[in-house]
């Protein structure tokens, strides 16, 4: 059966606009949309059919109908009227057995996406389209019945027609992997809406002094409603690297809410300094998306006062997210003042660093956060290490260690939960008095795409 009887035997028996009858040879020919194949076949079929008429073939006016009734034919009513046989009235109800004449709105539906879209900043776009079950079921009876194997589905056209209208208004591309946002329509109901992905930026921070928490840490005792403990606030402290660095991105946005994410954290009372901890802000449902990062990073940089630093700002993705989160256990640096019992020598402290260095270290979960961490026994890894005394009773400790390492309770023992420890090979009980992050190794993070 050729391509013209296939289409002929389907006009036979569901009236078929020229979308759905087009797109039922989709995969056929290139660079024509299935309304103009589906008027080609039409017209096509117009002329065989009024080559059987004049061939006196009684079949020929019997198509002609067929094309003028079920296939909405202009051409194959006016051929009816010119060879004077009786035509189908030109104004009855003509409605497509497929797609209910959705197509026809399509114009309407675009415009529609486009307004509700107008207040948004976006380079890249997506069209999802939902359908009635009974639309998508009734289309596979149709293919089964046709044996349909080079189509497009409903679904598929669709989204691709209307999403080429928003782009060619708009100039904006469609994307289907990751796009700013999503315009998700139904032709039959006619009801659309907007999902807004976030924007993600990611940089690096320095936390200058101590005392200020990573996140922002709600109170105890009310759980953020405000009470006499937070002084109403319903904060324990009042500010975080998060707010610092989240609030001029939210504002300049115009997003919802904000999520902070990071390689890891430091204790509240240790500073983030070298090249700074890896993060990334995500922003939920941004309006504004070109913003000027150099200039919003100085606007963090001016409010936090000298407390936090940023830098390196730029325009991220969610898979820097997850190789964050991948990469907590990712090489840290630190540097530790260390205070003993009683005094210590240069000979002890070398005794120190030739026994830490190269060894795993077994950690059960510190009394500190046990809380809020399970009580498992980890086990971390520690690279180099170098100790330099200070005073008769105070080192200072560099230590390069995998990260996940409590460095405090490395060196106070932690009542014997962290193994080896200073404390114990030293036999002198240490006690850590300031702690520094010097550096957080993600340098594969410059792999990522964002």
């Amino acid at each position: 059966m050729d391509i013209l009887e296939r289409a002929g035997n389907m006009l036979s028996k569901y009236p078929l606009c020229d979308h759905c009858l087009g797109r039922q040879f989709a995969l056929l020919g290139y660079s024509i949309e299935n309304r103009d194949r589906g008027e080609a076949l039409k017209l096509s079929l117009t002329l065989q059919a009024s080559d059987l008429k004049l061939s006196k073939n009684s079949e020929g006016v019997k198509r002609l109908k067929i094309l003028a009734i079920n296939g909405f034919s202009r051409e194959a009513q006016e051929t009816l009227s010119h060879l004077k046989e009786h035509a189908p009235n030109k104004n009855a109800p003509k409605v497509c057995f497929l797609c209910e004449n959705r197509f026809q709105i399509i114009d309407a539906l675009s415009k529609k996406a486009l307004d509700a879209v107008a207040n948004y900043e976006y380079s890249t776009f997506l069209v999802g389209i939902e359908l009635p079950v009974a639309v998508e079921e009734r289309e596979d009876e149709f293919k089964a019945a046709f044996n349909v194997i080079y189509g497009e589905n409903i679904r598929h056209e669709f989204g691709r027609v209307l999403g080429k209208k928003i782009s060619k208004v708009t100039g904006k591309n469609a994307e289907y992997k990751k796009p700013d946002l999503a315009v998700i329509v139904n032709p039959f109901t006619e009801n659309l809406k907007v999902q807004i992905n976030p924007l993600f930026v990611a940089g690096r921070y320095r936390k200058l002094v101590r005392n200020i928490p990573q996140s922002k840490w709600f109170c105890s005792s009310c759980r953020g409603k405000g009470c006499d403990r937070c002084e109403g606030t319903g904060k324990m402290y009042p500010e975080s690297v998060e707010e610092l660095a989240s609030k001029p991105l939210l504002e300049a946005a115009k997003g919802e809410k904000t999520s902070f994410h990071a390689s890891g954290r430091e204790d509240i009372d240790a500073r983030m300094l070298g090249r700074g901890r890896p993060f990334v802000i995500e922003i939920s449902n941004p309006k504004k998306r070109f913003l000027d990062l150099n200039k919003l990073k100085a606007t963090i940089n001016a409010n936090s006062k000298g407390k936090v630093e940023v830098s390196g700002l730029r325009f991220s993705s969610k898979d820097v997210v997850r190789r964050l989160k991948r990469g907590e256990s990712a090489q840290k640096e630190y540097r530790v003042l260390i205070d003993f019992e009683r005094d210590v020598s240069e000979e002890e402290l070398q005794h120190l660093e030739e026994k830490l260095r190269g060894s795993f270290i077994k950690q059960q979960t510190p009394l500190r956060v046990l809380h809020r961490r399970a009580n498992l026994i980890r086990e971390k890894y520690i690279y180099e290490v170098k100790v330099k005394k200070v005073s008769l009773k105070r080192a200072e400790m560099k230590i390069r260690c995998q990260g996940g390492l409590y460095v405090k309770e490395l060196v106070s023992g932690d009542e014997g939960r962290t193994k080896p420890n200073v404390s114990e090979l030293l036999e002198n009980r240490a006690k850590p008095l300031k702690l520094d992050v010097l550096k957080v190794i993600m340098d594969d993070l410059n792999k990522v795409k964002c």
